[in-house]
């Protein structure tokens, strides 16, 4: 089932050049400053799961498109938002995200360039810190393209744009605040093990009890050792745990579900 919830935006008398979206569930305390941010856009559209905390009033608030669409992964969620999208360009932003002002009119310059979707610079901060240090401070995704050239994997989890045509680069960051506390990383990790483990049976690979163990151990290796995150002190050593954890529990949880339905 999809449903339009609310539309809040204000007609125009031609059609939007940027359209801005963002899929949402749960997000009240991140929504607002996210819609200021990219408040410089033609159209704001807001995809929502079933929000309980408040989400879509504040994105109604703020004058955004809002529309409701049935959970079916981050790859088909973002799709629907796009379907959505009425602007030459697209902006795709997570609500946990901000553009500060430098990157706005750095995004406004690339749409008059050459190339078909842009990759963006993201400054990724965990518990408060900056994650400064490789790999983070080379962290380009793809986040700008024409909406006719574009479209979502459908991935559950880890979608990506693709991008039919030329990419370029904003070297201006976007800045993502991730985990602001360490509670709201293992929520995270739980949310996106189980996703990972989901994606990992409809695969059809064959999980052994052993692969948590080893793969959530290297994790941890590299996010810690060889993508040089100790380099972030102890924010590196908290951050190389969840990512090792959350490895773990995806192929724990893949192999307890396999193990279950046999």
């Amino acid at each position: 089932m999809q449903e339009t919830v609310a539309s809040t935006d204000t007609p125009r008398s031609t059609a939007p050049r940027l359209s801005a979206i963002i899929i949402t569930r749960n997000e009240a305390a991140n929504i607002a400053e996210c819609l200021d941010s990219v408040a410089f856009c033609d159209e704001r559209i807001v995809v929502d799961c079933g929000s309980s905390d408040g989400t879509l009033l504040i994105a109604k608030e703020k004058r955004a498109r809002v529309a409701f669409h049935d959970w079916k992964g981050f790859g088909a969620q973002k799709n629907y938002a796009l379907s959505l999208a009425q602007g030459e360009w697209v902006f795709s932003i997570d609500a946990d995200e901000r553009v500060t002002p430098a990157l706005a009119q750095a995004i406004r310059s690339a749409m008059d360039g050459d190339a078909d979707g842009y990759e963006i610079l993201r400054l990724t901060t965990f518990c408060g810190q900056v994650m400064n240090r490789a790999p983070w401070n080379r962290d380009y995704v793809c986040r700008l393209f024409r909406r006719a050239r574009g479209r979502f994997s459908d991935d559950l989890v880890h979608e990506r744009i693709i991008c039919d045509g030329s990419i370029g680069r904003i070297r201006e960051p976007l800045l993502h605040h991730s985990v602001r506390k360490l509670e709201d990383a293992l929520r995270r990790m739980d949310g996106y093990s189980t996703l990972g483990a989901q994606q990992i049976v409809a695969s059809g690979r064959s999980v052994s009890f052993i692969a948590g163990i080893v793969r959530g151990s290297f994790a941890f290796l590299r996010a810690y050792v060889l993508q040089l995150g100790f380099l972030n002190g102890a924010i590196g050593f908290l951050h190389a745990v969840a990512v090792a954890e959350g490895t773990y529990y995806r192929y724990m949880k893949a192999w307890l579900e396999r193990r279950n339905s046999a």
